[in-house]
Formats: structure tokens, C-alpha cells, sequence
């Protein structure tokens, strides 16, 4: 009876006393960081129209034209290809999109970027998009940022069904209505 209570007793205070943890390593912060835009990007709004997942590389005194190659394919920020999900059928830059789940790629240009939706998901860069996947391709039309943008931005804004998607970054700014 002794040797099991003080068993017992024994184990209690082990477990008590025990640091053991389970040796979990977590990585430090990525060096683009992943976030989302969402229209209507008001929180509390559940009746969202559309979502992006992405990554925002920063420029880090380096040109959009050496991270974002005029006439080549480019995952649209960083890491893996981002995923925008549109939750009802959409007019997007003038074609009809259904309701689902994309990645976005782009084509940079001095006066016009090439937009694309494309079924691949889980897609880590643009090394292996193919073009045969792509739903569509429409035209994002170019201006210029009044101040520098260091990180890879997506936004949203509009009026209740007709709005904008517009990709920031350096002084760049593209242009893309969706109605919906």
C-alpha cells in the first residue's frame, strides 16, 4: 500500500513539474506576408462578393519591372500563385466569371496588364501555369500611384454590384471593374 501511494505521489509531482513540451518548431515571419482583400471589405459583412488570399512581396528599393518582367507570366506577388474566390457569377473586366475558386496570374505592361483567372490552385508561383487552364484573360489598364507603394497591394472599392479590383505596387496601379 506504501509503495503505491508513494508511486502515486510520485507521478503527481513528475506531471507538476514536468516541462516536457512537445518540441515544436514555428517559423519566423514570412518575408512577404501572406494577407486578403475582400469586397465589400467591410468586416461585419458577411455577404462578401469576392475574396483574395495573397502574398506581398516588398520592393525593397528594387524596380516593379525586375520583380514583375514586362510580357511575362507573374504569380502576382509572392510565394504561391494567389487564389481569388468570387462567391456569385461576375462580369470580370467585361467576361463572364462563375461563382468559384481561381488563381490569379498577371501579365505586366507599360500601359496595360493581361489579368488572368485560372483553375491551377495550390500553385506555388507561376513555374508551372498553363495557359490551357486559364478561364479568362481580360485587360487591367495602367496609371500611376501618387506615392510609392513598397508592398504588393490588392484592394477593392465601388458602389454596391459595380466595383474595382486594383493592384498596387512601386508606382504602379491596375485597374480592373468587376460587376457583380
Amino acid at each position: 500500500m506504501k509503495k503505491s501511494i508513494l508511486s502515486i505521489i510520485v507521478f503527481a509531482v513528475a506531471l507538476v513539474f514536468s516541462n516536457e513540451v512537445v518540441a515544436q518548431d514555428f517559423p519566423n515571419l514570412d518575408k512577404s506576408p501572406m494577407d486578403a482583400a475582400t469586397y465589400p471589405s467591410s468586416y461585419r459583412n458577411s455577404d462578401k462578393k469576392v475574396k483574395v488570399i495573397y502574398s506581398r512581396p516588398q520592393l525593397k528599393r528594387r524596380p516593379v519591372s525586375r520583380l514583375a518582367v514586362a510580357g511575362k507570366v507573374w504569380r502576382t506577388g509572392a510565394n504561391e500563385a494567389p487564389e481569388i474566390t468570387f462567391y456569385k457569377d461576375v462580369t470580370f473586366g467585361g467576361k463572364e466569371v462563375k461563382a468559384g475558386t481561381y488563381s490569379l496570374f498577371t501579365i505586366p505592361g507599360d500601359k496595360e496588364w493581361t489579368v488572368i483567372l485560372n483553375t491551377a490552385k495550390n500553385v506555388w508561383g507561376a513555374y508551372s501555369y498553363n495557359e490551357s487552364d486559364d478561364v479568362v484573360r481580360v485587360t487591367g489598364k495602367v496609371s500611376r500611384a501618387n506615392e510609392n507603394i513598397e508592398a504588393f497591394s490588392i484592394a477593392f472599392d465601388g458602389e454596391e454590384d459595380a466595383f474595382n479590383m486594383y493592384l498596387g505596387w512601386g508606382n504602379v496601379v491596375v485597374t480592373v471593374p468587376v460587376k457583380g
